[in-house]
């Protein structure tokens, strides 16, 4: 049973991380250029090194998740802990993209001093 669960939890936190990956990197180009005061390169730089550390992270995470499943016997566990792992997951993502969010603010913050200067 144990196989199944990591089949079905990889796979689900895959699509998960891979969708909503796709959709901060599309959206929060917008966010980052705005605080960024329109620098277009800069901006594009630190949205793919975000979606890139996003992947690297999230996906590791759930790699390692599935190291402290115990054994599964029968079909209410399953569902129990492929429902649990993903909801941790689920959240991590959230603060992870709230980390992000405060991060890049204060990278803008630094950004508007080093263009006054």
């Amino acid at each position: 049973m144990n196989l199944i669960g990591y089949i079905i939890f990889l796979a689900v936190a895959y699509l998960i991380t891979v969708h909503v990956g796709l959709v901060f990197f599309r959206k929060g180009r917008v966010y980052i250029l705005f605080l960024m005061k329109g620098d277009v390169d800069y901006s594009d730089a630190i949205n793919r090194l975000l979606l890139i550390c996003y992947y690297l992270v999230n996906l590791g995470y759930a790699a390692v998740m599935v190291s402290f499943w115990n054994e599964i016997t029968t079909l209410a566990e399953l569902v129990s802990s492929i429902t649990t792992m993903l909801g941790r997951l689920v959240i991590t993502l959230a603060i992870l993209h709230y980390c992000n969010m405060f991060a890049i603010y204060l990278l803008s913050v630094r950004h508007k001093k080093t263009l006054k200067q």
